[in-house]
């Protein structure tokens, strides 16, 4: 294979599932040997695209999506799933659902210097882990300074309505070609993977990948 494999993940950073589904791709990538023999892309999707802009109480989120009561069962399952993975959740700290699309505009940016996988990283971790509102402008502009990125620029990216009008034209190709939920990952342009798949499944993706490039 002597050029990258393009991977192209579909997924939003308020999906806990799509958490875990990039620890289980990167940790199947070392395990293969393949972590600088790929080029990932991301691409945005909002499971909740009219979540409002300041976010809602998660608690009320959870309720009236799946039903009273069901949040500390929700979480136990998705902390038992990602124990192989490596990712820790820290519930206690994840109090407000969020709306996305400025996160979503801040990975793009990034994406355009190649630094679009180490965005994702750090919202992730601010959301899932440090309990950040990465709805919140003035959150994001702060992370992209941790990240290395001058604040006023990022500020500017993400008061851009081109740039906002780019991701909600990606989040709507993504629907107008069958995706429903994600994690989604495209692989080689052609191989579909829905889900947080385990190493197991990825294993059986890179055969087949890698002997088609052969």
């Amino acid at each position: 294979m002597k050029e990258k494999l393009p991977i192209a993940i579909v997924s939003d950073l308020a999906c806990p599932w799509c958490f875990i589904g990039k620890a289980r791709l990167e940790r199947a990538l070392e395990n293969h040997g393949l972590t600088e023999r790929v080029a990932i892309t991301w691409l945005p999707y909002e499971l909740n695209p009219d979540m409002p802009a300041e976010g809602m109480d998660r608690t009320a989120y959870l309720d009236a999506k799946f039903g009273a009561g069901k949040r500390k069962e929700i979480e136990i399952r998705l902390s038992e799933a990602a124990l192989e993975s490596g990712v820790i959740f820290n519930w206690a700290r994840v109090t407000k659902s969020v709306n996305t699309r400025m996160a979503h505009m801040l990975v793009a940016a990034a994406s355009t210097v190649q630094r679009g996988t180490e965005m994702k990283a750090a919202l992730f971790k601010a959301y899932w882990q440090d309990g950040r509102d990465i709805g919140d402008l003035d959150t994001l502009v702060a992370i992209a300074g941790e990240q290395g990125f001058d604040e006023q620029a990022a500020r500017d990216e993400l008061t851009n309505e081109e740039l906002r009008e780019t991701v909600i034209g990606l989040e709507a190709h993504a629907q107008q070609v069958g995706v429903t939920g994600v994690p989604f990952f495209i692989v080689d342009g052609k191989l579909a993977v829905s889900g947080a798949q385990t190493g197991d499944v990825w294993a059986q993706v890179f055969k087949q990948v890698l002997s088609d490039a052969a």
